[in-house]
């Protein structure tokens, strides 16, 4: 049975949909005034994987995965360029899918806007103001009120006395207490707004999720995820609200990711060591840094460079070397292999030990091949069944171990050829240095040679 870690427990408990054989799923996306970075990268694979694994079990998925196009950064980002919001937001959501695809991140089933919910967030604005959650200040910006919600701080495990010590109150911000939060921002000039009760405004960040997730899902649905950065306050407010809103409980199983770190920080703008992925992908392959972050185990912290990607490219590698001179047929039924990756999947989407079952099972592809049994064919079959839960191995092995990443590549596949021609030419001549000297130059540049029965055959190294 599938177990998933409750950040909101702290523990793991077994899954049970509310409904059952369906599940309601929302992630935290991107906010889209620049490009996707590698920390983009790690939610959007993480969560692509539950989503394929959920449907592998045979659940019902609906996959919400939100996009926030107006946000104080959009706003200053579009200034900066002197460009329209609605043009700057149009273009990195564009960049954004474009990225996503590249990663083989399977589009989600619904992929809300926040401008297009502004009508839901002030409805849901009205009931808090009703009920005494939410009050609007001297501003005109409208607030809730966190020290109405009894239980606030329950995910994060943060007392509210303990954090309005370590709080100030900004200078005319109009709030009464320093935890309070905005709904509803008034209008400023030249800013994107919309009208309402409150007066012309645009909602605050926290807020456009709540809306979001029950127009989408209903008040009260299976799983919501995130980075491990917006555990507090993002989430923490989303719970908040949409409780008090909703009168009922929100989310039953919390998900949040580890941080991707680089020389053991967290990787930050703010730090300046962030790498944004399209960076990444002019020197790396695409399924390289998806085998990077599934490598891991979400929740933990993994540490970005270069040598994990070679360390990634080096085992993609072996694992499509193994799917070589194989063809697809029936995979074996209630396989040993495949009860192991489901069971480590099971636990927690546990990607990393789900990764060591099938390099076991290329050891056993190996071992068939070498001995000549078809079985090797149907192994090799359920390798590549079992990676496309991983959203791995899918590409014709051939074409992978041929492949250059980006420009910086080496050797053209044409140029390989014309060597691997003229040692063969050369051997047949019994030229044996000049053949020697041919198969040199291709080692130097990276490239695997192998001799066989039916032919001379090459791979990058």
């Amino acid at each position: 049975m599938l177990k998933i870690y409750n950040s909101l427990t702290n523990r793991k408990e077994t899954f049970e949909p509310i409904i059952p054989e369906q599940v309601r799923m929302y992630v935290c996306g991107m906010t889209v005034y620049d490009y996707c970075h590698i920390g983009h990268a790690r939610v959007l694979v993480v969560f692509d994987v539950v989503y394929r694994y959920l449907e592998h079990l045979g659940y019902e998925v609906t996959y919400v995965r939100n996009i926030t196009d107006v946000d104080d950064k959009i706003i200053s980002r579009a200034n900066e360029n002197d460009e329209d919001c609605d043009h700057l937001t149009e273009r990195f959501i564009g960049a954004m899918h474009e990225d996503a695809d590249a990663l083989g991140v399977l589009r989600p089933d619904r992929e809300p806007r926040a401008t297009e919910t502004i009508d839901e967030m002030l409805a849901m604005i009205e009931v808090l103001e009703h009920g005494g959650y939410a009050y609007q200040a001297d501003n005109g910006d409208v607030y809730f009120a966190v020290a109405r919600f009894a239980s606030y701080g329950q995910l994060s495990g943060k007392k509210i006395a303990e954090l309005r010590a370590g709080e100030r109150v900004e200078v005319d911000e109009g709030k009464r207490d320093p935890l309070d939060f905005v709904l509803w921002k008034s209008a400023k000039p030249d800013e994107p707004s919309w009208p309402s009760k409150y007066g012309n405004g645009r909602p605050g960040w926290h807020i456009e999720c709540s809306a979001m997730s029950r127009n989408l899902l209903g008040n009260h649905f299976d799983i919501h995820g995130g980075g491990q950065d917006l555990q507090f306050p993002h989430h923490e407010n989303e719970i908040a609200q949409s409780e008090a809103c909703n009168g009922e409980k929100f989310v039953n199983y919390w998900m949040h990711n580890g941080f991707v770190r680089v020389n053991e920080e967290k990787m930050s703008k703010s730090l300046g060591n962030f790498f944004i992925l399209r960076d990444v992908l002019e020197s790396y392959r695409a399924e390289e840094i998806r085998y990077f972050i599934v490598s891991s185990h979400y929740r933990s912290q993994i540490n970005y460079s270069e040598e994990q990607l070679d360390n990634a490219h080096a085992a993609l590698q072996r694992l499509y070397a193994a799917l070589q001179d194989t063809r697809l047929t029936e995979i074996p039924g209630d396989s040993e292999y495949q009860q192991r990756f489901e069971q480590a999947l099971n636990d927690d989407f546990n990607t990393a030990n789900a990764i060591a079952v099938l390099f076991d099972l290329v050891r056993e592809i190996n071992r068939a091949k070498n001995a000549g049994l078809e079985l090797q064919h149907s192994l090799a079959s359920l390798l590549r069944f079992l990676g496309g839960i991983l959203g791995l191995l899918q590409a014709e092995p051939e074409d992978f171990l041929k492949s250059r990443a980006g420009p910086g590549g080496g050797l053209s596949d044409a140029a390989i050829d014309e060597l691997v021609e003229a040692r063969l030419q050369a051997r047949a001549n019994k030229d044996w240095a000049n053949a020697d000297r041919i198969r040199d130059e291709l080692v130097d540049a990276g490239i695997v040679i192998e001799d066989g029965s039916d032919g001379t055959r090459w791979r990058r190294a």
